[in-house]
């Protein structure tokens, strides 16, 4: 009797695993076209047999990162229209108005570690049209591409952007979902910053999702415990502004699914937890152009060009509309 297995889907080992996506990273950052991205995956996905599904994600207004997958199949044939139903994700279209085109930003694409995401399947990030096939005016993602290529285009900007990401790590399968007031979340460890031993529940969180970074292109950097207890915080590489929001999107992900498959939950709440540090997110900014740091200067205040502090200041001058859209929970006052 043939002992063939039933199911033989993709399973990339992690070392394969990044040298693939170092790989796509580093087409997408070289500006390859359009043209090419789209023929160089289409050509890879009809010959790769052992794919069962191409997913693809977006964000909603509110940052929430939604995922549908397609059939492999089906994607090959109807990749150029595609369409998902508005109405129902948060800040999307009313429901007269409700089917939105879904595009594919075919540089945008990660092979996937198959114990996280299961085994079979891709991820690309898809772009948000509407009925009349131009770009959704709520797809935040969207927006900021258009935004750095007329950057490039007018003034040759290159814009880079290095995020530190903390969350808290609690016990329990969905504890935000089913959150007790009276008993609040229960921390996994007690450990503080870079404090934590070897083998204890938060530091084999932070190896598994570490590795599934890596695996993924992230180019790791350090991770480690932060000041609160059972806080965390995985750092890597700067890299394009456009790359940089989709691996917030992604790192939650990951972070989300380790958690969950060690039967814990990881949560990015401003203030989970009163009494100590919340939770916040650094984003290192600068812009190049032709190589050049623009915002460097060794002759400037602190080190810093014209340029630099007029960016500075206009970001402190408009805090109070950036927070509008960047701390709009409720939570997020928590923290003051």
């Amino acid at each position: 009797m043939d002992n063939k297995p039933l199911r033989s889907f993709l399973e990339i080992p992690y070392d394969k695993l990044e040298e693939m996506n170092l790989q796509a990273k580093k087409k997408r950052k070289d500006n390859l076209s359009e043209k090419e991205l789209k023929e160089f995956y289409l050509n890879y996905l009809k010959k790769e047999k052992r794919l069962k599904a191409v997913t693809i994600g977006f964000s909603d207004l509110e940052g929430r990162f939604h995922m549908i997958d397609y059939d492999k199949k089906f994607f090959l044939n109807s990749y150029d229209n595609m369409t998902f139903d508005g109405s129902s994700i948060r800040g999307f279209s009313r429901q007269a108005e409700s089917d939105l085109r879904l595009g594919i930003d075919w540089g945008a694409f990660w092979w996937l570690p198959s114990d996280i995401f299961g085994s079979g399947k891709v991820l690309i990030m898809g772009k948000i049209n509407g009925q009349d096939g131009k770009l959704y005016q709520m797809d935040a993602r969207g927006i900021l591409q258009i935004y750095l290529d007329s950057l490039q285009k007018k003034y040759q900007y290159k814009i880079y952007a290095a995020n530190e990401v903390e969350g808290f790590l609690v016990k329990g399968i969905d504890a935000e979902q089913t959150y007790n007031e009276k008993i609040g979340f229960e921390l996994v460890s007690m450990g503080g910053y870079y404090h934590s031993l070897p083998k204890d529940t938060l530091r084999n969180f932070i190896d598994q999702a570490a590795e599934a970074q890596r695996a993924m292109g992230f180019e790791n950097e350090k991770d480690h415990s932060e000041v609160a207890p059972s806080q965390f915080e995985l750092n890597y590489s700067y890299v394009d502004a456009l790359i940089a929001a989709d691996q917030i999107q992604i790192y939650k992900l990951i972070c989300r699914q380790v958690a969950r498959n060690m039967g814990m939950t990881a949560t990015f709440l401003p203030k989970p937890v009163m009494g100590i540090n919340g939770t916040g997110m650094h984003t290192n900014i600068s812009v190049f152009k032709k190589g050049k740091n623009l915002f460097h200067d060794m002759k400037g205040r602190g080190q810093l060009s014209d340029l630099a502090w007029k960016f500075i200041n206009r970001i402190l001058s408009n805090a109070n509309d950036i927070c509008l859209i960047l701390n709009s929970s409720v939570n997020a006052y928590r923290r003051l």
